[in-house]
């Protein structure tokens, strides 16, 4: 069944490339000249937004459905809301606010949609699997960014603002029939029982486990930082750059040429350490952005902004595998969809503050700030990481004696033998993380 849907999550991941142009643009054609830079970040927050409102509200219809199930609602909300965009602006009738609204509709279940797709995977892959699945998954995020906002600045030059979102709102109709029709089993149970009364069950597991929790942390500052970029890129090409809806589009293909690779790259690197790549892909992203905050130079801009893609890419796949990896399997949609509603909340937040943060300093000190603060926080993470690391040993020691003794063979997992003498008995050694 996985299988079968690949197709159809790769034509919408290429409706969403087209919309990462579309949205944005549309929202400039449509607005006053004065209110551009907040009407643009309103728009795309609008457009991921109400998922965090949508993972909770809807928790208890919602939890019990199956992976495929969640990706249909979601993709059919998403085909009719953005369907009625273009209907509008070819009408002579979209105004601000009616594009939001329609915007911030079509967003409901996003969380869940994401939860159902990273679903499927535990689902239908055994757990040695899993980071290819999720890094394929991604990957078809990545890639679409090499072919869709290219499309969008051609649409849009040749066609109007409004045909990149009908594009979207198309790809969703075509995801959506398709999860709706197609059949398959389960390797294992990965959604919670529909009787259980408890909406937070998602949330607790997280708070209990300190790598979710973390991670999550971690992921949400990134992620909101990240959320102002969308909102200065554009500005940043129509200001600094005078250039077009197609440079803006060269911009988003060439993110996703080097997000692509990254995506093949942890696809085939099974066995990365998570902590460390997540780290280096939080560095190595501000890093990347802080040229276009420094200067106006087109080509170096795209250069940096690929680069920027290549270092993102592990992120979202390593991520995901941690998650699903720490998870009750009963519970995993609802783990899932928390996290979500958390880290789909957490961008278009950043996105919103983008708005007014690019009005009082300018597009390009804005990425300039982004830039700033990722680098910082991932510097941060670094220091508690290794500081954490250089406690274990010692917190070994009061635990139990000696820290690393090998396992012999024969003897069980959680012993350890100390020393070498013929009769002497095996010492029960304490994980000390459970």
């Amino acid at each position: 069944m996985l299988r079968r849907l690949l197709p159809a999550f790769a034509v919408s991941a290429i409706g969403d490339g087209m919309s990462a142009v579309g949205v944005a643009w549309l929202a400039i054609r449509i607005a006053a000249p004065a209110d551009r830079g907040l009407v643009v970040g309103v728009a795309v927050a609008a457009y991921t937004l109400p998922g965090a409102a949508g993972a909770v509200l809807l928790a208890r219809p919602l939890r019990a459905l199956a992976g495929r199930h969640l990706v249909a609602a979601d993709a059919a909300l998403r085909a009719v809301t953005l369907s009625l965009i273009p209907l509008l602006y070819a009408l002579g009738a979209l105004r601000t606010g009616s594009y939001v609204a329609l915007l911030a509709a079509s967003s409901l279940l996003h969380a869940w949609g994401i939860s159902g797709q990273y679903t499927l995977v535990a689902e239908h892959l055994p757990p040695e699997s899993r980071t290819a699945g999720n890094a394929l998954l991604s990957g078809f995020g990545m890639a679409a960014f090499v072919i869709g906002p290219l499309l969008a600045g051609l649409a849009v030059a040749v066609a109007g603002p409004a045909v990149p979102v009908a594009a979207d709102a198309a790809s969703f109709v075509v995801l959506a029939t398709v999860a709706a029709t197609v059949r398959g089993h389960p390797r294992s149970a990965g959604i919670a029982d529909a009787d259980e009364p408890d909406r937070a069950r998602g949330f607790a597991v997280i708070a209990r486990s300190r790598p979710l929790a973390g991670l999550l942390i971690l992921t949400l500052v990134y992620y909101f930082l990240y959320g102002p970029v969308e909102v200065a890129l554009p500005l940043y090409v129509t200001g600094p750059l005078g250039g077009s809806a197609a440079l803006l589009g060269l911009f988003w293909t060439v993110f996703g040429i080097g997000a692509t690779a990254g995506s093949v790259v942890t696809g085939l690197a099974r066995r990365l350490p998570l902590w460390p790549v997540l780290v280096v892909a939080v560095i190595g992203w501000g890093a990347a952005l802080a040229p276009l905050g420094l200067f106006r130079f087109p080509v170096l801009a795209m250069a940096c902004f690929a680069a920027g893609g290549l270092l993102y890419a592990p992120y979202p796949a390593l991520s995901a595998t941690l998650f699903q990896r720490e998870s009750p399997p009963e519970l995993l949609s609802q783990v899932l969809a928390a996290r979500g509603a958390l880290t789909v909340l957490a961008t278009p937040l950043g996105t919103a503050l983008g708005g007014p943060l690019t009005a009082w300093l300018g597009a390009q000190h804005t990425l300039l700030a982004s830039a700033a603060a990722t680098i910082a926080t991932g510097l941060a993470t670094t220091v508690l990481l290794t500081a954490r690391s250089r406690k274990r040993p010692d917190r070994g020691m009061k635990n139990g004696g000696t820290a690393a003794q090998p396992l012999r063979a024969g003897h069980r997992r959680g012993e350890q033998i100390r020393g070498r003498g013929a009769g002497m008995r095996p010492r029960k050694r304490y994980r000390l993380f459970q």
